[in-house]
């Protein structure tokens, strides 16, 4: 029988799974959207009881499209928006609060706090990010804050956290593993990335019992198996990684130098750093790339908070299109923007910028400017906010990118992607298999059961379906960048 690698691709709006073959081919692909909550301005919620049950459901349809038996299934692979937060009852499985999103911003004031007490340096050097809402650990403190008796619940071992891929672990085991992998675990801001463990002084300040928090296992490697009844037999859980993380590695970006951008519901550019942590004075992260066979991998990262999301904006908020697909279209019916900038800060600004106070905001506006230029401008501000990050990121690894290797939902569109080449002056590749993300989390558990070799095995099965070369004259350019870099300036510190 032909064996196959499930990937679970646990993202922000949507749950899906692709099955792959060994070629690297989708053969199977299911997908649901997943509702999300504003209660409040900047707050940012999910059912975290919906994301199981959505991912369980696309799941068995995955298998069912192929209409395959579960033997035939080598190994499940996950990858997940990371940083989601969700504490949960460890006897019942009930979530005792919904999940506190990513894109939050309700702990601003609590990161703040710890930078007024000058905890900034020790976090900074310790978990290699900066001190930011973005993150689990202020998330979790609100949690425990905010649910009544949750604290002390917490330090009897009544509680468990985790991030998404934590939670879904928990649920394909029937409650047996409580893990995370280490490159979620690198996004907590509760982990220290040199000493490969969870940091108890860190904890102790934020007063989180470390009786909540999960095993760290590597990102490759045998670590549990699905209960029998939810596929029909077991099958092992083996291969791990947050979406970025992942995403670097289904793009194959196994040397320090190699660097990808996801356009998802945010944008997210990674660099392998090789075995060694690159500290950044640029204002980006320095996370852990991978584990596999003992050895970490480290990556330079620079998150933007609002891409893909821009455009959901554009279709479901201002209905200026009917599908996201739409924009491409209407974005190659005008000249240029007619000097409209749109900076999408709708839960404050990332890399290099960390402001969680600046908000979203169209500017430039004349009486002559038009649907498609609007539309335009929403556009070009994921490449922009893509090349803000790119340049700190040279600048901090001391390497000139050769090559950008583009994936995620916005990379099929063709304008964005010649804009973004345009932007940055390099060459952008975009695979012939846009599912990266997914393919990244079924590489780490192919490699962990022997369905592919090693990285050269990995190397064959991935193809590069066209690549976008700069075409925008250097005057041009610097024009353009130069009204970004205003335009931004107007929209900071403004909450």
């Amino acid at each position: 029988m032909e064996q196959y690698i499930l990937s679970i691709d646990a993202g922000t709006t949507s749950a899906r799974c692709i099955i792959f073959d060994k070629q690297g081919n989708v053969r199977a692909m299911k997908q649901r959207e997943l509702h999300m909550v504003y209660p409040h301005d900047g707050w940012v919620e999910q059912s975290a009881r919906e994301i199981w049950e959505v991912q369980r459901t696309v799941c068995q349809e995955a298998i069912a499209a192929l209409a395959i038996r579960p033997e035939q299934i080598a190994a499940i692979g996950i990858t997940n928006q990371r940083e989601t937060t969700i504490v949960w009852d460890k006897q019942t499985g009930e979530p005792i609060a919904p999940a506190i999103v990513w894109q939050c911003r309700r702990t601003a004031s609590m990161a703040e706090d710890l930078r007024t007490r000058g905890l900034e340096p020790y976090i900074r050097k310790t978990t290699g990010l900066l001190v930011d809402a973005y993150f689990s650990a202020t998330k979790i403190s609100w949690i425990l804050d905010h649910v009544t008796g949750a604290r002390h619940r917490a330090k009897r071992g009544e509680l468990l956290f985790g991030t998404v891929d934590s939670w879904l672990i928990w649920n394909l085991t029937g409650g047996k593993r409580h893990v995370t992998d280490v490159t979620n675990a690198a996004r907590t801001m509760l982990f220290d990335i040199h000493a490969h463990k969870w940091d108890a002084a860190i904890c102790r300040e934020l007063d989180i019992p470390m009786e909540l928090l999960p095993e760290v296992v590597p990102s490759s490697g045998v670590l549990g198996e699905t209960e029998a009844q939810l596929f029909g037999a077991p099958i092992p859980i083996a291969g791990v990684a947050g979406d970025q993380q992942s995403a670097l590695f289904g793009q194959t970006c196994f040397e320090p130098g190699n660097a990808k951008n996801t356009y998802g519901t945010g944008c997210f550019l990674l660099m392998n750093t090789g075995d060694k942590p690159v500290e950044s004075h640029n204002g980006l992260l320095t996370t852990v790339a991978w584990e596999i066979d003992g050895k970490i991998t480290y990556a330079l990262e620079g998150s933007v908070f609002v891409a893909g999301a821009a455009i959901q904006w554009l279709r479901d908020e201002m209905g200026l299109v009917k599908q996201s697909a739409d924009t491409q279209a209407l974005a190659q019916s005008v000249q240029d923007t007619g000097g409209v900038y749109f900076v999408p800060a709708f839960t404050g600004l990332g890399a290099p910028y960390w402001d969680p106070y600046a908000r979203g905001m169209l500017i430039g506006l004349t009486r002559s400017t038009s649907r498609a230029q609007v539309v335009r401008a929403v556009l070009e501000s994921l490449a922009y906010q893509t090349a803000d990050v790119l340049r700190a990121m040279q600048q901090d690894a001391g390497i000139a990118l050769q090559t950008l290797r583009a994936d995620g939902g916005a990379s099929a569109n063709d304008f964005l992607m010649q804009f973004q080449s345009d932007l940055c002056h390099v060459p952008v590749t975009r695979p012939a298999c846009v599912e990266t993300t997914a393919m990244g989390a079924a590489f780490l558990s192919g490699l962990a059961v022997g369905f592919w070799a090693d990285f050269s095995d990995i190397k064959r099965t991935v193809a590069v379906s066209r690549t976008f070369q700069p075409q925008m004259d250097s005057a041009q350019r610097m024009k353009k960048l130069a009204g970004w870099e205003k335009a931004v300036s107007r929209c900071r510190d403004w909450a």
